[in-house]
């Protein structure tokens, strides 16, 4: 009889845990969701036009497609083997009282790249890439550091930046203007940017706000290792092609990737479909150079976490480079590192 009781109370705790935790996890999503509720995508950082936010899902795929795609999957495919998302690129919001500092040329300066400016605006609270404040070994990593200042319309991105001396010092930096639509050649032919190909990099960024809404309205920042990269020439919106290796018909920089209309968007998570449907409507475009495929906004500068709408690093692996095709690549051009900076 003992034992029969002592299985019956067991028994009865058991269910009573599982019917507890049913309730916290319904809990932590109400919760989840009332903390998500109302957010919208952040606005565009360009005006209509860009060409970061053009639909190319009804265009057609280039006719080097095939042969870029299977050299690549070849090639051994996405960095690391796969279609992982790196959160560590911050995007920081200046305003009014955000306090400026001095600018000044690091190592190994890009001179004829780079704006030349006297101050920088730094955020309280902020950071570089990957880190907490301010400071960033740059011989160890990229230490991209991105602020946005809507209210002068001012994107500043800077490579290698780090705060000493009670100065920032950066390897590059560019000043991009938000009321601008930028031509093909966006800064100037043969110029680099905070990534190697030209191009800015916080309007290619998906963050969770994003997700959490439910629309990414843009095209998104991928990138490669330097050995899976043509190293001849580039193409537009491209303006620039640093540490490729492979001869044709490895993609060059600025190859523009688009996730097939045929790929089975609904067997993904619901955040990662959100991704996944903005590939197939704006596509990816190659920027940098790099193991980890994808870029998302850090969410230490956004309203939702990655935790509230469930999206992780791994949450779009299952899309192989066999599942995206090229679209239209224009007319590559060859490097010559000769940067002529558009007026």
């Amino acid at each position: 009889m003992y034992h029969k009781k002592n299985f019956l109370f067991t028994f009865v705790l058991g269910i009573s845990a599982i019917l507890a935790g049913a309730a916290i996890q319904g809990h932590i999503a109400k919760v989840r969701a009332a903390k998500l509720e109302g957010i919208v995508p952040p606005v565009p950082y360009f005006p209509p036009g860009s060409i970061w936010t053009h639909d190319v899902s009804q265009e057609p795929a280039d006719p080097q497609s095939s042969s870029i795609i299977g050299w690549l999957a070849n090639a051994g495919g996405w960095g690391l083997g796969r279609l992982q998302v790196d959160f560590n690129i911050r995007v920081l919001q200046a305003n009014v009282n955000t306090p400026y500092v001095p600018f000044r040329k690091g190592d190994h300066f890009y001179a004829a790249d780079s704006d030349a400016i006297k101050v920088f605006p730094l955020p309280a609270g902020g950071g570089i890439e990957g880190q907490n404040d301010y400071q960033c070994d740059v011989s160890q990593n990229d230490c991209h550091l991105i602020v946005v200042d809507r209210s002068n319309a001012k994107l500043y991105e800077a490579y290698q930046a780090n705060y000493e001396k009670n100065a920032l010092f950066a390897g590059f930096v560019a000043v991009w203007d938000l009321n601008r639509v930028y031509p093909p050649s966006g800064r100037g032919e043969q110029c680099t940017s905070a990534d190697a190909a030209g191009f800015p990099i916080a309007p290619l960024l998906f963050n969770a706000d994003e997700l959490a809404s439910g629309r990414i309205n843009h095209a998104i920042r991928f990138i490669l290792p330097n050995s899976r990269m043509r190293e001849d020439v580039y193409v537009h919106p491209a303006t620039h092609a640093g540490g490729p290796t492979s001869p044709p018909p490895a993609p060059p920089y600025g190859v523009h990737f688009r996730l097939k209309a045929s790929y089975d968007v609904s067997q993904l998570k619901p955040a990662a479909q959100v991704v996944a449907r903005a590939l197939q409507k704006y596509g990816m475009y190659l920027a940098d150079g790099g193991n980890i495929a994808l870029t998302a906004q850090s969410d230490l500068d956004t309203t939702a976490k990655y935790a509230d709408v469930d999206f992780g690093s791994h949450d779009l692996r299952d899309l192989k480079v066999t599942d995206f095709e090229v679209v239209d690549l224009g007319t590559p051009i060859r490097v010559s590192y000769d940067c002529a900076r558009n007026k």
